[in-house]
């Protein structure tokens, strides 16, 4: 067997084990060192390649389409830097959960260390933000090694999914030539089984007797609080609204929860906690007596001074699987369970813990009526950040995916997002709040097929502008809502926005480009609205078009700064005079 067959037989094997184990999608960036990959997957009939030219972009847009499908996504790039420019991704999928599989070509070993170009050191580089790293064996067709090679690609995908979903990376060193002969007979070779699975993972439960017992511990502390985080799961939502009700206790939902909007009761949804939770003695009025957590950490950061405020509090936190999700510091409880059981099974015995304090719970819903009052008819004509959200919100397709990007976005649709029935999955990249790839991010998203709306300020639109190109060369269905205040916003939130000798330039960081010049270059549409009116009827033209629409807003930062702060004044202010006095 020559090289060539030897590298074909190789290769064929590890790309029809992947399909086998459940990979459709792969995303390659052009190279020469990967052209055995790359042309491997393009010719696979069952695994879609999509083709991005920028890697660090093209990790994002697996990101994101990994995100939005719940399954893996394949990765390939060639040598050196290429695949470095992955690391912004990897991270971003390990911190925030999302089964990535990156293959990055190599030089051979013979290459290595001596000068060759295109050479890095890629054995682990991407060090403990991947579940696993294996480097592969040089190609061979003969049988030990196509055993080898599959079952290495199965694995791949499994350890992708297992316990709590993340990236893992594989190494492939490739001599020359780099070309397969895809004219050999049995080209895709035979799978080791249909498929080669090596884990089946159960639904994880407690015993019946762990679930008395919590239901007794928490029995004679009727204060309690519900919190859900972000969390992809979207039929969590059913559970937590009938856990909810049974005991009695209000729901914290973030915005990236899933449970803020859908068909479930929202009865004890309580959406305006970001806005009245930053006032220290509301805070003390609303004191509990424990904290049940379901997901990630919340993005309020109101919601942290709530926890900051009560380290005696007992806290719960429940987990599929390990992992260590509480920045605070707080005494925590993991629960390692999965949450759907552990509501039904909480729900069975929750006779003997529903709260009898109904005063507790309508308290939280006195005062989240005010504030959701005051977010509700805060419009008065002007185009507000606020505003904008709220505008997206009401006309924003049902079943549609909303991809919010981090600093102010996420802020204001925690904020400006209330319950409501329409059916909406929300995705962000908050598991390193990065602004890169939140553009690719979205575009990825939207290549599953789902009508997808990107929310994001001019800052993220511009350090991932390239992530457009996907969307051209795809024609993907998306609409982008910029929310252009020339340049870091939420900077002036914080305390660095009282130094104004160095705030513009080290913070404020204004762009005064025009992003319309930009939207032509990628044939797009682009609308820019100066009216709430004008911005709803954007939005609504922009999914009646076909490809990439742009719809830009134009605020100012002062203004939105103070228009914010005046908001939560207002909604304090009512609180504590008719409720916490």
């Amino acid at each position: 067997m020559n090289h060539v067959e030897n590298l074909t037989r190789y290769i064929t094997n590890f790309v029809d084990e992947l399909s086998k184990s459940g990979l459709t999608d792969v995303v390659i960036s052009p190279g020469s060192r990967s052209t055995p990959l790359a042309m491997t997957f393009a010719e696979h009939p069952d695994i879609k390649e999509w083709i991005v030219l920028d890697e660090r972009s093209a990790a994002f847009f697996g990101l994101g389409l990994a995100k939005q499908t719940k399954r893996p996504v394949a990765l390939v790039c060639s040598s050196g830097t290429a695949a470095a420019n992955y690391f912004p991704a990897i991270v971003e999928a390990h911190q925030s959960r999302v089964p990535l599989i990156a293959l990055t070509a190599d030089r051979p070993h013979e290459l290595r260390d001596v000068g060759a170009p295109q050479a890095i050191d890629q054995i682990k580089l991407y060090g403990d933000y991947v579940k696993s790293f294996h480097e592969m064996a040089l190609p061979d067709g003969s049988p030990n090694l196509v055993h080898y090679v599959r079952t290495r690609a199965a694995r791949a995908v499994n350890e992708s999914l297992s316990g709590n979903s993340g990236p893992v990376h594989l190494n492939f060193p490739f001599r020359e030539p780099l070309i397969p002969d895809f004219t050999l007979e049995n080209l895709w070779g035979e799978p080791i089984r249909e498929p080669f699975t090596l884990l089946h993972e159960g639904i994880k439960k407690l015993p019946d007797g762990f679930i008395k017992y919590f239901a007794e511990k928490i029995s004679t502390s009727k204060k309690g609080v519900i919190v859900c985080g972000p969390q992809v799961d979207e039929e969590i939502a059913e559970a937590i609204a009938i856990l909810a009700e049974s005991l009695g206790l209000p729901v914290l939902a973030d915005p990236l929860s899933q449970v803020r909007t859908g068909t479930h009761s929202t009865s004890n949804i309580i959406d305006g906690y970001d806005a009245f939770l930053r006032n220290e003695k509301i805070r003390k009025a609303l004191k509990p007596d424990y904290i049940l957590r379901f997901g990630a950490m919340p993005v309020s950061k109101a919601y942290l001074f709530y926890l900051k405020d009560n380290p005696d509090v007992n806290q719960y936190v429940v987990e599929h699987h390990e992992g260590y999700r509480e920045p605070v510091g707080n005494p925590t409880e993991f629960i390692l369970t999965d949450p759907i059981s552990f509501c039904t099974d909480l729900v069975e015995v929750g006779s003997i813990i529903k709260s009898d304090e109904s005063e507790w719970l309508n308290q939280w819903k006195t005062i989240n009526n005010i504030a959701t009052t005051h977010i509700e008819n805060i419009s008065d004509g002007a185009l507000t950040e606020g505003e904008a959200v709220k505008q997206l919100v009401e006309v924003i397709p049902e079943h549609s995916s909303l991809f919010v990007g981090n600093s102010m976005a996420i802020r204001d649709v925690d904020t400006f997002l209330l319950t409501g029935k329409k059916k909406l999955t929300l995705l962000a990249n908050r598991g390193a709040n990065g602004i890169d790839g939140i553009v690719s991010s979205g575009a990825g998203a939207a290549a599953s097929g789902q009508s997808v709306t990107l929310l994001l300020g001019d800052l993220s639109f511009y350090h991932d502008m390239n992530g457009l190109l996907a969307v051209k060369h795809y024609n993907l269905n998306m609409t982008i809502l910029v929310v252009n205040n020339n340049g870091g916003g939420i900077f002036s939130f914080l305390p660095q926005a009282s130094n104004e000798k160095h705030f513009e330039a080290l913070f404020g960081t204004p762009l005064n480009i025009e992003f319309k010049k930009a939207i032509d270059m990628y044939g797009g549409f682009y609308h820019h609205p100066t009216t709430a009116a004008e911005l709803k009827e954007a939005l609504m033209t922009s999914y009646r078009e076909e490809g990439l629409s742009v719809v830009e807003v134009k605020t100012d930062r002062t203004e939105n700064l103070h228009w914010h702060r005046k908001l939560w004044n207002e909604i304090e202010e009512e609180i504590i005079k008719s409720v916490v006095k």
